[in-house]
């Protein structure tokens, strides 16, 4: 998501196909990466209560997870923005989605 980007591209978005703008992307990035930062402050409060490795193990689990998806949602907005021109067709759009879907299910 570069900074030079337009603000006003529009993007196929991972929710159901509908169009999102750099700036939605974006934004979504962002609001994942927050709830991360709240996971992580959690598992440092549950190290500093001494909660059971397992417990840890779990939420850390969790965590990897979540940044993993949003790497992967990073990666497909970057993606999107390259093909340009090609956003308009609609098969390219949602086949970014769906390999998009499986990095983040499966990655």
């Amino acid at each position: 998501m570069s900074r030079t980007a337009n603000p006003a591209k529009k993007t196929s978005s991972a929710r159901g196909g509908a169009v999102q703008t750099h700036a939605e992307h974006q934004k979504d990035v962002i609001n994942r990466l927050r709830r991360i930062e709240g996971q992580v402050r959690g598992v440092i409060e549950m190290i500093q209560t001494e909660r059971s490795n397992d417990e840890l193990a779990l939420q850390m689990s969790a965590v990897r997870k979540a940044m993993d998806k949003a790497f992967y949602r990073l990666i497909a907005c970057h993606v999107q923005e390259a093909m340009g021109a090609k956003q308009s067709d609609t098969r390219v759009k949602k086949e970014i989605e769906r390999v998009t879907r499986l990095l983040e299910k499966f990655g």
